[in-house]
């Protein structure tokens, strides 16, 4: 077995065509000379064309009935066909390309001239014959001319179409590799980019750490969970008031009980917002007395009714809270919560904090979605350089078998 030849892809055409080049010569030059005949026929027939009209002119110019429309007839087929066939190009360089071109051209073209000739030549007869007869020893000529180059076209020069089709091979592996160097460039290209945007992502979120660490932004996120605790602490301690603050608001609106605006307004919050009603109360929460004595006092007249059991636990937190006076020290500790939350959140550096978190954060979410969006195209670069490797590496193996095929030399093409 013959050791395996290793050929840079860019030295493979010029080695393809040194190894070729016994095989592809001869037939480009009989493919030459074969269309050097076929012009040369052509020529014929443009010639005894001439020949034809020149006589149809004379017989114009004598203005015979006889002869007149005959001439006119053939005056037309003449101009025609020189025409025709003058406007085909005969190829120089040879190549299976060119040379089915020029045999599907021809074909038309003298395919043409052949039904005209049909159609109007018994038009014109008895006149005319002898140039008739030439013109027709011309055509045949042409035609069988024609039909000797579709065959070499075909059959004969099928090896130097091979080569050539590997040529095309070569040229289509070489430009599938450059897009493919080049779609590997984007992608490195792509991974700079991330690199770059990982690193402000991750200064943006060290901003971030750092001016939530500063000590009055910090002192208020401890305050915003202590005010949770009491938040719970409130609905807890007034749990079993929440179905009666709700039925003495119907009762409210629907006038059947009245309450002054300002208890109407607590009595929404402490239903709402029971922390900040509780918070914002004065001291010994006076509107939350007000409000319970009237509810009291609407249970004692019948106008708002409950459940027994839960009628007892309203009576009993009410009780406490107007007469035991267990909601002083949460009471207290909510107004210094809230009052302290005040004073911190209205101060200049919470106020210039705020705006420097909101906008580093903006700015996180804008660089994050940067990163999503590489990512994703990241991500299609790498399906897209697997998918075009494989590709190219198929269409190496069968350029080795092509080559292998024609010149019996195993090859193994370097990318």
């Amino acid at each position: 077995m013959s050791e395996t030849l290793e050929i840079p892809l860019k030295e493979t055409k010029e080695w393809l065509e040194q190894e070729t080049l016994s095989i592809v010569e001869p037939l480009r030059f009989g493919g030459k000379k074969l269309l050097d005949g076929v012009r040369a026929k052509l020529d014929a027939v443009i010639e005894t064309s001439d020949k034809l009209l020149d006589d149809a002119e004379r017989e114009i110019a004598k203005g015979s009935r006889k002869t007149y429309r005959r001439a006119k007839i053939m005056v037309k087929f003449t101009k025609n066909t020189s025409e025709m066939i003058e406007e085909t190009i005969i190829p120089e360089e040879i190549s299976q390309e060119s040379l089915s071109t020029i045999v599907e051209e021809l074909d038309n073209v003298l395919g043409t001239v052949v039904r005209e000739r049909e159609k109007w030549f018994p038009a014109v007869s008895p006149f005319f014959i002898i140039d008739r007869r030439r013109f027709d020893v011309a055509l045949k000529r042409a035609m069988d001319s024609l039909k000797e180059l579709r065959s070499f076209s075909s059959e004969e020069y099928s090896m130097a179409a091979d080569v050539e089709t590997v040529f095309s091979r070569i040229d289509k592996l070489s430009n599938s590799l450059d897009e493919l160097s080049q779609i590997e460039k984007n992608k490195k290209r792509m991974e700079l980019r991330k690199e770059t945007l990982e690193k402000k992502i991750e200064e943006t979120q060290q901003l971030i750490t750092a001016t939530r660490g500063q000590n009055e932004i910090v002192e208020l996120a401890q305050l915003n969970e202590e005010i949770k605790d009491l938040e719970e602490k409130v609905k807890h301690n007034l749990r079993y008031l929440q179905k009666p603050f709700l039925k003495l608001q119907s009762l409210v609106l629907s006038s059947r009980y009245n309450l002054f605006l300002d208890e109407q307004r607590k009595l929404e919050d402490y239903l709402n917002k029971p922390f900040k009603a509780l918070a914002t109360e004065e001291g010994g929460y006076p509107l939350l007395r007000k409000i319970l004595q009237k509810m009291d006092n609407a249970i004692a007249q019948g106008k708002l009714r409950l459940k027994k059991s839960r009628l007892k636990k309203a009576q009993d937190q009410l009780d406490k809270i107007l007469n035991s006076n267990t909601l002083l020290s949460l009471h207290q500790s909510c107004m210094e919560a809230f009052a302290k939350k005040q004073e911190l959140s209205t101060s200049r550096t919470i106020t210039k904090s705020r705006k420097e978190l909101t906008q580093l954060q903006r700015t996180l979410k804008g660089l994050q979605k940067r990163r999503e969006l590489l990512t994703s195209k990241d991500s299609v670069l790498d399906r897209r350089i697997k998918k075009d490797s494989k590709r190219i590496e198929a269409e190496k193996k069968e350029l080795e078998n092509i080559i292998f095929e024609l010149t019996d030399e195993s090859v193994r093409i370097l990318l």
